[in-house]
């Protein structure tokens, strides 16, 4: 027991400050900006669409769109509701930091210490989320904003100076030294699972996640912090965990902070029940802890007091705010000791554990050696005794559709031993179990020595299956726990069909300077390529002078894949992919160039109904930009028209012309209505047409996943020219030909 307490101590937080702003705080749009060059400035966004600036140093700043609060708090109005906000340099020259307002449709740059808008850019995908800093070999400071399926990067004068298009809605955005050259790359978080690294228009990695990214924060060189939608945290170092831990509640706010002065940042993660925890980067363990009394908004640091200690502060959406002292010296020291002591009291416990089980099995083999002679079978079996040699298989097999059931894999368990039977399974895997793990517990007059575990993953990523399986005579109360661990391929949901299968309109060709020999290398291992009986089989090709094709049959939506190969020299082999699917096609030739290391490959595509319904897109587009035109024009005369009205009323009433006045007031009622009923018109044209971008930027993204480096660059550039040109018959061209 006093192991245990030992390990699961932490220490509580105290604040060095703690106060009020009086507003409401709306979620992830907490930052810190010096607008003046010298004190540190709280900023936040209000539910109210306005921007609340907490300056307890020097008096605020007032003007048109700022209104002075008193003590030290100024509300800047937006009139919009906000999404996304963050401060920082853009200008080299200058050192005051300037304030990026993100809303549904615009940008606005603006200059807090001379309250003048610096730059006000419309955004048709909108704010979802921002970065101010360096990106790559860009030579000036951008504020990156990420969108509906978009990036982009605007300088300090309002040019956009990087595009490019991503997966899906863009959640969290991270800058940080991924490759360690001394350039930031972008990492991105998207509502369709993935992590994703950009080296400018580049994508150089790519994780793949079981719930959408909410947030990432760098920690320290190549590590960063994510946590996803279901309540997951963790830390990745490039593309290798550290750890996760999974919470009921969600993360509302993450940073990084040096909060014990060991010189390595660590995670600092805020929830949306009001915790805040501080934990070690590589392991994950809790060091501190507090809570505040409503669901956190946003976490930064800054030196907030001006007495040359940088703090943390900690802002919750009832607007309360709590600053942290680093903590040093003996107590600091006090801390890492008891961090390394919970370290080796781990190790020893499990160590104490181990050998505990050890014993226990060690003993229970002497007696049954000893008894063997003299015990019946039936009490053997009471006993739990099973053959020494029993083994436990498993097996995939492909389950086909049903009237009751959608096609899946099967994961077949089976013992070697006929009279032992599996009581109960349990497979830990993410991303394929609603809780990443399901139990199989048969009823008791069911047992057999075989159990089956349905598979369904719902993409296309390899896993890693943890079994572990409860075993013994059938009429036993006592069971032995086997442990094993089997891969499931990327493509397991690919059926292999050794006979030819008509090949799919759709198709992407390309050549490859690959040996034959790497490239069934490559299938044999994205695949999981089996027989009638469930065994693994391997591809191979008796003459390779000859073409040959490999047939699959997907699984999950149905449809059939076409992989044709042929070689034309020792080392050139040219492949199309037959599938009326664009992003099997895509993900097929990413996962192919990165195993054969493949850094540029422009390919020929043709997708008529992927290409047809773009066509339709773009003409949509179209439209709706028009129509949201032309509403405008309307409410501006509208107004117009009540601005008249209403003067017209005032004269009436002035004059006692009561009459004049009621026909009047009767008119501006009913041009009321219309502008009530335009809104609500203008609302739905807007989300028409945003939903009409984003398909199209998410075809524009397919498109460019056929394609591997500065191709893949080349044609998004292009689409996006084609695009800003309403031009759908360029649009379709580029995407065909790469170019």
């Amino acid at each position: 027991m006093f192991i245990r307490q030992l390990l699961n101590r932490h220490r509580p937080m105290k604040p060095s400050f703690n106060f009020k702003l009086n507003h409401k705080v709306y979620p992830r749009t907490v930052t810190v900006g010096k607008y003046d060059g010298e004190h540190t400035c709280l900023t936040a966004a209000t539910t109210a669409g306005k921007v609340i600036i907490h300056n307890p140093h020097s008096k605020s700043v007032g003007g048109d769109r700022i209104t002075v609060e008193g003590s030290g708090i100024s509300l800047l109005n937006i009139n919009q509701a906000i999404t996304s906000l963050c401060a920082g340099r853009l200008d080299g020259d200058d050192k005051r930091d300037v304030l990026a307002i993100g809303t549904a449709t615009n940008l606005l740059l603006y200059d807090i210490h001379n309250n003048k808008d610096l730059f006000y850019k419309d955004v048709p995908d909108g704010v979802n989320t921002m970065q101010i800093g360096r990106l790559g070999d860009i030579d000036t400071p951008l504020v990156i904003v990420g969108g509906n399926c978009t990036l982009q990067g605007f300088d300090f004068n309002g040019d956009d100076r990087y595009w490019t298009v991503t997966g899906d809605n863009v959640s969290s955005l991270a800058l940080l030294d991924y490759t360690g050259t001394g350039k930031n790359r972008l990492v991105v978080g998207s509502e369709d699972y993935d992590i994703r690294v950009f080296q400018e228009d580049e994508i150089i990695s790519e994780i793949s996640e079981n719930d959408v990214v909410t947030m990432l924060s760098s920690i320290d060189g190549s590590k960063y912090g994510y946590s996803l939608a279901n309540g997951t945290v963790g830390v990745y170092d490039r593309t290798a965990r550290y750890w996760r831990v999974k919470s009921k509640s969600q993360v509302t706010a993450m940073h990084r902070f040096d909060i014990n002065g060991d010189g390595v940042p660590e995670l600092i993660t805020g929830w949306s029940n009001g915790k805040i925890d501080v934990r070690n980067p590589k392991t994950g363990d809790v060091l501190y802890k507090d809570t505040m009394s409503s669901a956190v908004a946003g976490i930064v640091d800054a030196e907030y007091r001006m007495d040359g200690k940088v703090q943390l502060i900690c802002v919750s959406v009832d607007g309360e705010v709590k600053g942290y002292d680093p903590i040093v010296g003996k107590a600091a020291e006090s801390i890492l000791d008891t961090a390394k002591a919970q370290g080796e009291l781990r190790e020893l416990n499990q160590l104490k554990q181990s050998l505990a089980l050890e014993m226990q099995n060690y003993e229970a083999e002497r007696a049954s050696e000893k008894s063997s002679a003299l015990v019946s079978p039936s009490e053997k079996s009471m006993a739990g005794m099973i053959p020494i040699n029993t083994e436990l298989k498993t097996k995939f097999l492909i389950a086909r559709d049903s009237e009751t059931n959608s096609a899946h894999i099967k994961l077949v368990i089976t013992t070697t031993a006929e009279d032992v039977v599996i009581r109960m399974a349990t497979v830990f895997a993410e991303g394929i179990f609603e809780g990443e793990s399901i139990v199989i517990h048969p009823a008791p007059n069911k047992v057999s020595p075989s159990i089956e575990v349905p598979l369904l993953p719902i993409k296309d990523v390899e896993v890693e299956l943890h079994i572990k399986a409860y075993i013994g005579p059938r009429n036993s109360q006592s069971f032995h726990v086997y442990e094993l661990t089997r891969n499931l391929p990327k493509y397991c949901m690919y059926s292999y069909v050794p006979t030819a299968l008509p090949k799919p309109s759709g198709n992407v060709t390309f050549a490859l300077n690959e040996r034959l020999a790497r490239i069934l290398l490559w299938l044999n291992k994205a695949f999981l390529l089996l027989d009638d009986e469930g065994d693994i089989i391997n591809i191979s090709v008796a003459d390779e002078s000859k073409d040959f094709d490999v047939n699959f049959i997907l699984l999950r939506g149905g449809g059939s894949i076409v992989l044709n190969f042929a070689v034309g020299g020792k080392c050139a082999t040219f492949a199309s992919i037959h599938t009326d699917d664009i992003d099997v096609a895509g993900d097929l030739i990413q996962n192919m160039a990165s195993f054969l290391g493949i850094s540029d490959l422009q390919v020929t595509a043709n997708f008529p109904g992927h290409f047809d319904l773009l066509h339709d897109l773009i003409g949509k587009a179209g439209e709706l930009h028009t129509t949201q035109q032309r509403l405008s024009a309307e409410m501006s005369d509208h107004s117009n028209l009540i601005r008249n009205l209403v003067v017209r009323a005032e004269d009436s009433r002035l004059m006692s012309d009561h009459r004049s006045m009621k026909q009047s007031y009767s008119e501006l009622y009913s041009l009321n209505q219309d502008l009530v009923n335009g809104y609500h018109i203008r609302c739905n044209n807007h989300n028409d047409l945003l939903e009409c971008l984003r398909l199209i930027n998410k075809c524009i993204q397919r498109a460019g996943n056929l394609r591997v480096g500065k191709h893949k660059t080349n044609l998004i550039a292009s689409c996006r020219e084609a695009v800003k040109r309403n031009d759908a018959n360029a649009l379709v061209r580029v995407m065909k030909a790469g170019s």
